[in-house]
């Protein structure tokens, strides 16, 4: 079942960021608490590096016992595992270096040159493998705690474009092909596996991405918007700064 979007608004990208890392850390805290262990999806962008980068600075992160967290990713750009502009690599320097984490429990996307050479279709298709071997019995996917996403300027998220084939795709993980951006080509979870999370947070940030804010949580469908599409089992949190909540429709959920 999917949740109704509830939108959170801050001043501005670094308090933005910061309420992130602070939700974030009681997100993990209590699933911990619930279940044993907590399990988050990291997206890439400025304000999702950002987030790490608060997360990483805040003495609360040691409320969470890293051991026992396992780190995964939405989307990858499908380039050398030392390129810069990989989301793995970003994340590492803003936050995952500095955690005393298992390594087998971090779950990076391929890269290209590494097992699967330069097959993104065969990158895609090793992830689904794992997030398999991980998931309860009959599920494709475990069931994330918290899944991060970021929205481009068009409306995409993770690595699903508007109008893109990986929009009608209902796959777990996509080799996705001709991105309009660099690099053209990707790794991404896609709506079934992202859907299947307990709580998926879009952080956006910017008054060029307000339009889109506003068409995502007005009614536009994924193929239009691709970030219309996600919704979390438990819940769906926008958290906006008040540039990108500049046209926000009146009716909506306000925390």
């Amino acid at each position: 079942m999917s949740s109704a979007p509830l939108v959170v608004v801050a001043k501005d990208p670094a308090v933005l960021a910061a309420s992130v890392a602070a939700r974030l850390v009681t997100r993990l805290v209590d699933a911990q608490a619930l279940r044993g262990t907590a399990s988050v999806v990291l997206t890439g962008g400025g304000v999702g590096i950002a987030a790490l980068e608060a997360l990483r600075s805040s003495p609360a992160r040691h409320a969470v016992d890293w051991r026992r967290v396992d780190v995964w990713w939405g989307d990858e750009r499908f380039v050398e595992a030392d390129d810069p502009e990989r989301n793995e690599l970003q994340a590492r320097e803003a936050l995952l270096d500095g955690l005393d984490l298992d390594p087998a429990r971090v779950h990076p996307m391929g890269a290209r040159g590494g097992p699967d050479g330069d097959d993104a279709d065969a990158a895609a298709a090793r992830y689904a493998d794992e997030l398999l071997r991980a998931a309860p019995a009959d599920h494709e996917v475990p069931a994330f705690d918290v899944l991060l996403l970021g929205m481009g300027d068009e409306g995409h998220t993770a690595s699903i474009f508007p109008a893109s084939p990986a929009a009608h795709d209902e796959r777990s993980v996509l080799g996705v092909h001709g991105c309009p951006k660099p690099p053209p080509t990707r790794v991404s979870l896609g709506f079934s596996a992202i859907n299947s999370a307990r709580e998926v947070w879009m952080v956006v940030t910017g008054e060029g991405k307000a339009p889109m804010v506003a068409m995502a949580l007005g009614g536009a469908g994924r193929v239009q918007v691709p970030a219309a599409g996600v919704s979390g089992r438990n819940s769906t949190l926008w958290l906006l700064d008040e540039a990108a909540a500049g046209r926000l429709p009146r009716n909506l959920r306000l925390g």
